[in-house]
């Protein structure tokens, strides 16, 4: 090991949707070594669901393997820090799990952030247009909590009864580890309709603390049926809350460290949603040609960024100085991210998954991975050989026109944004008979295409109101697909930066640990000090290759215009 015992190491946890990964990194935001460990999951139609007991014990066990791997003990690591999905966690009294499952199983009692078993409720909630919802683009998602705990409400009364503790699953884990039940800035704000603004007047950056819960707007729980969550100031839901990397109770307790394999007392940070720990891990690792002197110039850059955290699904984070409402885009949220900062949210529900979906259903997929597996490639870097291969057979002015005749809109899972309709289905246009590995690749690039014409749209939405994005940086699982991440710079026209460190969720999470050991004064100056840049793709100057796809992107444009169309017309035919 190359460090000393005068050094401070990080830990970073982040719960995502398959696994729980830990992290490792030096004082130079250096990843030492990392681990992971499976979740175990349970999908029946629109309902998925997992057990927070399964995934404290995935998290001990990537903890401890990653502290082997590094030949690391307890006492090198300074602090903690967690993200996860906004899945959402049921505990009773004891602490003890309560189902959300319609099988009565206890160990489920965690909703997935992606079930979408409340479309209905969402609907309904949304009918009231309660003065809150502009705080999330004027409309509720499914993936959000109070269309879940209505759902839980009106559909398992005994459960609904018995639940002490309605917690984000990244709110759970800084509970389970410290004892501690504030929440944090980030979640409350963000999935559960907490007006964060309400504490401007208490920002104190360098000593912050935990605070009253003074966000909550009872009107809004009342009208929408789920009033007896105010009672005892909201202690179900949150009548304490913090800024991300506030430092929480006493650290770690006993009980949670003997588990881990850590120190008793070893500070860890108020959390942050996955990709919002993804947005901290990323967003200052720009080249030093594009970093402002000024302090408030540096502020200003920042609002010109937008992170995609790229993986099951897509987060595109931006963060504005003042309050920019945005039709269909969640936000602005205020210091949900970037202390001080207002956040706007946009998404795509399924990015990673669609591709995975479309390429390993596929007939010819389990030839290409045994393929893959026997060159010790992943399948996707074998499909981008593929293409670059077809493209040179058939002299294709570029890679990216062998797409020219299949046109994908990839709603598979809904329209997060910035037209938010979660009913939006996925449609493919331009099939054959063909089932062979070339179609696939094909089928595979108008997927990834129309995956960034998704984001294109999003940019366009938020700069024409208001946002100023012309640099995206982008993270996560899919970020390190070469092919994937130059389609976005050629078909939105910026440049896209890579972090040094790939795992810039993992890094965020560790951020917030050493924000709440003191080893920065605040989280900006954390963030400073442990991002770095990496690779940058440049669009495209071949002008042939953005008017290709500005065709593309208007017929993406025009495949979602006609599925509403097909919609109204098969509405008033069964009317």
């Amino acid at each position: 090991m190359a460090f000393t015992s005068s050094d401070s190491l990080f830990l970073g946890i982040d719960v995502g949707t398959g696994s729980a990964r830990a992290g490792i990194f030096d004082e130079h935001g250096k990843l030492l070594k990392s681990a992971s460990s499976p979740l175990q999951i349970w999908k029946e139609g629109n309902c998925i669901e997992q057990s927070s007991t399964d995934i404290w014990l995935a998290v001990c066990a990537a903890t401890r393997a990653a502290c082997q791997l590094a030949n690391v003990s307890g006492e090198d690591i300074a602090s903690v820090g967690f993200a996860a999905t906004c899945s959402l966690v049921a505990v009773g009294e004891d602490d003890s799990p309560v189902t959300v499952s319609w099988s009565g199983d206890a160990r489920r009692n965690v909703i997935v952030w992606m079930d979408h078993r409340a479309v209905e409720q969402a609907e309904r909630i949304n009918s009231y247009n309660s003065p809150v919802l502009q705080y999330a683009g004027g409309a509720l998602s499914p993936e959000m909590q109070p269309p879940k705990l209505l759902w839980v409400k009106e559909n398992l009364n005994e459960s609904w009864a018995v639940a002490f503790r309605w917690m984000d699953l990244s709110d759970w884990l800084t509970y389970r580890a410290t004892g501690d039940d504030t929440r944090s800035l980030c979640t409350t704000v963000c999935k559960w309709t907490y007006l964060g603004h309400a504490h401007m007047q208490q920002m104190n950056t360098k000593n912050t603390k935990a605070m009253d819960a003074c966000g909550w707007d009872d009107v809004f729980w009342q009208e929408v049926g789920l009033g007896d969550l105010v009672e005892g100031h909201y202690a179900k839901i949150g009548k304490s809350v913090a800024f991300p990397g506030h430092s929480l109770g006493a650290g770690l307790t006993g009980t949670a460290a003997q588990e881990l394999g850590l120190c008793e007392g070893t500070p860890v940070g108020a959390a942050l949603i996955d990709a919002h720990a993804g947005g901290i891990g990323v967003i200052e690792s720009v080249p030093s040609s594009n970093i402002k002197s000024q302090e408030e110039e540096k502020m200003e850059a920042l609002c010109h960024r937008m992170v995609l955290v790229c993986g099951t699904s897509t987060c595109h984070m931006a963060v504005a100085q003042n309050k920019i409402f945005i039709p269909g885009v969640w936000g602005p949220f205020w210091s949900a991210m970037v202390p001080e900062l207002w956040l706007t949210e946009g998404g795509q529900s399924a990015t990673g998954a669609l591709l995975d979906h479309l390429v390993e259903n596929h007939v010819v997929a389990p030839l290409l991975a045994n393929r893959a597996a026997s060159q010790n490639i992943s399948l996707y870097e074998l499909l981008n050989r593929t293409l670059e291969s077809m493209a040179r057979e058939i002299q294709a002015p570029f890679v990216a026109s062998l797409s020219k005749d299949v046109h994908v809109l990839p709603d598979f899972h809904g329209n997060r944004s910035p037209v938010a309709d979660p009913s939006a289905k996925g449609m493919i246009s331009g099939l054959t008979l063909d089932s062979s590995e070339k179609q696939l690749a094909v089928l595979y690039l108008s997927t990834v295409q129309s995956i960034a014409y998704g984001t294109r749209h999003i940019v366009e939405h938020c700069n024409a109101h208001g946002l100023k994005i012309d640099t995206l940086l982008a993270c996560g699982g899919l970020s390190k697909n070469s092919l994937y991440i130059q389609e976005h710079a050629d078909i939105i026209g910026f440049p896209v930066i890579l972090p040094r460190e790939r795992e810039s969720v993992l890094l965020g999470a560790a951020i917030l640990g050493a924000v709440s050991a003191k080893k920065y004064s605040t989280l900006q100056d954390a963030m400073k000090a442990l991002n770095a840049p990496g690779q940058v793709f440049y669009p495209s100057q071949d002008p042939k290759v953005k008017k290709y796809h500005d065709a593309k992107y208007h017929i993406f444009r025009a495949l979602y215009e006609q599925q509403v169309s097909f919609r109204s017309l098969i509405s008033d035919a069964l009317g």
